[in-house]
């Protein structure tokens, strides 16, 4: 049994009329006939009756065809995505500090992937994106840079904040009784700095500027410690391990989200580009993340806020 044999098949139901779907198929009519009845002794089954005036399903024929459809649409989309894995350029990804855990398995059938080594903060890789140094981006956006840079953005991934704390109490703590970082640095710290001031405003919370980069990192434990009160951590935190002498709690009322986009140019249109940002947002759900709960926090020009 062969693919070609299963087109003819299809051709041949689609037609019934085996004159028709040799001209269609550009073969010969005889030729047509004598492949149907090899597919016929492959499959051990009668696919068509057929006399000198009519040519019909048979109840087998029926049931199968619907199935051989399918078959042969996953080996177009197996060809398809072989020419974009063998044949086109890598599509260029950059981040700033997250990328989803998975990405290789997300990505590696749909086109070659080339993680760029500059991790960049999320405005300058967006204006990356919208330069042509890179195709694809995850990073944090708001809408107007959307606009402004011609892109468009879809949900990759959202980290939930919490508040880092000296002393042992781990329970909840209400945001106004928390203290939140801006960094002098507006070149490495804009998109965060701008995210925390929108927090600070519509929550509360104390916002405190340092210029020492303490937004992560030890610089960032020892203003907990100076400060006397709980500090929202940053996302580029998301992973650090505490010192002994601090702990981690939950925020409440409300509780801030910040979310990861996958950037690209609202003009592309190459298969490979589009298929990795479908890759990498395929079953990333909002309200999964948390970010549909009653709770949540997001900034007014985030793109995933629900309107």
């Amino acid at each position: 049994m062969e693919l070609r044999q299963l087109r003819y098949f299809v051709a041949v139901a689609e037609e019934l009329n085996f004159s028709r779907a040799a001209a269609r198929l550009l073969i010969a009519g005889p030729s047509l006939s004598q492949q149907i009845k090899a597919l016929e002794r492959d499959l051990e089954v009668r696919l068509f009756d057929r006399d000198r005036r009519s040519v019909v399903l048979t109840p087998a024929g029926t049931a199968l065809l619907p199935h051989v459809r399918a078959l042969l649409d996953r080996a177009d989309d197996l060809r398809r995505r072989a020419g974009r894995l063998s044949g086109s350029d890598p599509v260029r990804l950059g981040y700033v500090n997250w990328l989803p855990p998975d990405l290789g398995p997300r990505t590696s059938a749909v086109a070659r992937v080339l993680v760029d080594a500059w991790v960049a903060p999320s405005h300058a890789q967006a204006a990356r994106v919208a330069d042509g140094s890179l195709d694809v981006a995850v990073c944090w956006v708001r809408e107007e840079d959307l606009e402004r840079l011609g892109l468009v953005a879809r949900l990759g991934g959202a980290d939930r904040l919490y508040a880092v704390s000296a002393g042992p109490a781990t329970g909840p703590v209400r945001a106004r009784e928390t203290a939140v970082l801006l960094d002098g640095d507006v070149t490495s710290w804009e998109s965060w700095n701008v995210y925390a001031e929108e927090l600070a405003r519509d929550t509360g919370i104390r916002a405190e500027h340092v210029s020492d980069g303490g937004v992560t990192g030890p610089a960032f434990f020892d203003h907990v410690r100076r400060l006397g009160r709980p500090v929202v951590n940053s996302p580029k935190g998301q992973g650090a391990a505490l010192p002994p002498d601090l702990v981690q709690r939950p925020l409440a009322g409300p509780q801030p989200y910040w979310t990861w986009s996958v950037v690209r140019r609202a003009d592309e249109v190459r298969p490979a580009v589009l298929a990795v940002v479908d890759a990498l947002c395929e079953g990333v759900d909002a309200a999964a993340l948390g970010l549909r709960d009653a709770g949540a926090w997001l900034p007014a020009g985030d793109p995933h806020r629900r309107r």
